[in-house]
């Protein structure tokens, strides 16, 4: 059953023409209610609750200001309100305690509005003071923002730029720059908790050059368990383990890389490299597709991981692997937690904000005048239905690209 949060573009449609209406309504209403009651603004919280709904990326880029809001006010005190679908990585990066980490339910349009209101009673609550808006100018986040009842309020927002318009609802707007890359503009969210509200959108902060991200460390049984599992596909050979993942799914179709383009690369990679095998990864849903393209390479050093993992053995196969060729999705995020090389193919968004600030991070991206066509000010719409930026990127180009890492890695001492 597919769930409500995996329908993007019905709940962009909704975000784009329902909510204007709603953010103005409860401003106004806002407004009301602070002719006769101003909360606090000037006290430090002693609490913190993000929201940010959907996109697991956005999380591990996330990382670091989920990691200063530990700091200021103790990780007990620190908490996250997501779909649920979407929890796995904040466990995995393990920077909040388990118990803080509160999900909507999303099986249904129902499932979603019912537990929303009792994720947004139980919050109120709490009696969280802060609550830190990560959406990229959602209308409907705003809103949610507003309802937590919380003294603090921190979001972006457009001023006079012409991006969605999402009310006044937030104490702290802080001005969504797009030059700045997503993992430190997240940073400036965090950090406008030290500054008066009257005074943002200027605040004498800048973001540090460096941001390290955590890394994934599973128990020693945990790896036990894949190597066992990697060394059966493997057929007993000591073989070093390529991934390719060809995104066989139906959501975000622009992202997509050919998928005959990862049959003709992995073929070209077998040939290259007699001491590799190649590994196809997947969800369960990719599994029949991703069984498919296995079959099409045609080689015992070939199989499909698709399905035969939990999200989060992935990390560990990403572990036992020199390299991942991904699209711009998920795991090209979730593989910089741990020691793997990956070769991003970037197409409608663009590196230069959504790549991860890791060394061990290759983005390829074609740069044509049309793309990046997905951003936030245009509530990441776009007319394109030809996806030319991803056509553009080629096999021969990924393949030495692969080449490079892949020599870089094992030529390496130790």
């Amino acid at each position: 059953m597919t769930s409500t949060s995996s329908k993007t573009l019905l709940l962009l449609w909704i975000d784009a023409h329902f909510f204007p209406v709603i953010c103005a309504a409860v401003t106004w209403w806002r407004r009301l209610v602070e002719l006769f009651s101003r909360p606090d603004r000037k006290t430090p919280p002693r609490s913190i609750i993000f929201l940010k709904l959907a996109e697991q990326g956005s999380t591990v880029l996330a990382g670091e200001m989920i990691k200063q809001a530990a700091e200021r006010v103790g990780r007990e005190n620190v908490y996250f309100l997501m779909f649920e679908e979407n929890r796995f990585i904040l466990d995995v990066m393990d920077l909040i305690p388990p118990e803080n980490v509160l999900t909507i339910r999303t099986r249904s349009a129902w499932a979603m509005a019912t537990s929303c209101l009792a994720r947004l009673r139980e919050i109120r609550r709490r009696r969280i003071d802060a609550c830190i808006d990560m959406e990229f100018l959602a209308r409907s986040s705003a809103v949610i923002s507003y309802l937590m009842g919380t003294r603090i309020r921190v979001g972006f927002h457009c001023y006079f730029g012409e991006g969605p318009y999402r009310g006044d609802l937030f104490t702290h707007r802080v001005l969504y720059n797009a030059h700045i890359h997503a993992s430190k503009i997240f940073l400036t969210l965090v950090n406008a908790l030290d500054v008066p509200p009257e005074k943002l959108p200027t605040f004498n902060y800048a973001p540090p050059a460096r941001i390290a991200l955590p890394m994934f460390e599973p128990a020693g049984e945990e790896r036990a368990v894949v190597e066992k599992m990697l060394d059966e596909l493997k057929g007993g050979a000591a073989r070093r383990l390529i991934l390719l993942n060809a995104n066989a799914s139906d959501l975000m179709p622009l992202r997509k890389w050919e998928q005959q383009n990862y049959v003709e690369l992995a073929k070209l990679l077998l040939e290259t490299f007699p001491d590799a095998c190649i590994g196809f990864t997947g969800g369960p849903s990719e599994a029949v597709k991703v069984e498919g393209l296995v079959r099409q390479v045609g080689s015992p050093r070939c199989f499909c991981l698709a399905g035969r993992t939990t999200l989060r053995q992935l990390l560990i196969v990403y572990g036992f692997a020199e390299i991942l060729v991904t699209n711009d999705s998920g795991p090209a995020h979730f593989a910089a937690l741990t020691p793997v090389d990956v070769v991003v193919l970037f197409g409608p968004e663009t590196p230069l904000l959504f790549g991860t600030l890791s060394p061990r991070n290759h983005n390829i991206w074609a740069g044509l005048a049309c793309s990046p066509c997905i951003n936030a000010w245009n509530n990441r719409q776009t007319a394109c239905r030809d996806a030319a930026c991803m056509k553009a990127i080629t096999v021969n180009q990924v393949f030495e690209t692969v080449c490079q890492v892949y020599r870089q890695r094992t030529t390496q001492p130790g």
